[in-house]
């Protein structure tokens, strides 16, 4: 899914439509004490080996989330592709 590298979309902060500037957004690091990690560190213990995890149901695609970048105020708004993509998300110049 190709996207431009700017949009004119609304801003709630400026309480009107603006130019933003857009940016796939990235996963941030997981966190080591999160509750599933810790469930997961539990379970490795002792012996047993190791536990295999529930099983997903892998989804045709992802909704890809951006960042939008107001380039007047300079606040960051996310915003979730409405459709599903198979590839992911590119932003291009035009």
């Amino acid at each position: 899914m190709k996207v431009p590298h700017e949009v004119r979309k609304y801003c709630p902060h400026c309480n009107a439509p603006t130019v933003q500037k857009v940016k796939v957004a990235s996963k941030g690091k997981a966190s080591s004490f999160a509750f599933g990690n810790r469930k997961h560190k539990r379970k490795l213990r002792g012996f047993g080996g190791k536990r295999a995890g529930q099983k997903e149901v892998k989804k045709q695609g992802k909704k890809q989330k951006l960042i939008l970048t107001c380039t007047v105020c300079s606040k960051k708004q996310e915003w979730v592709s409405p459709k599903r993509t198979k590839k992911k998300t590119e932003v291009v110049k035009s």
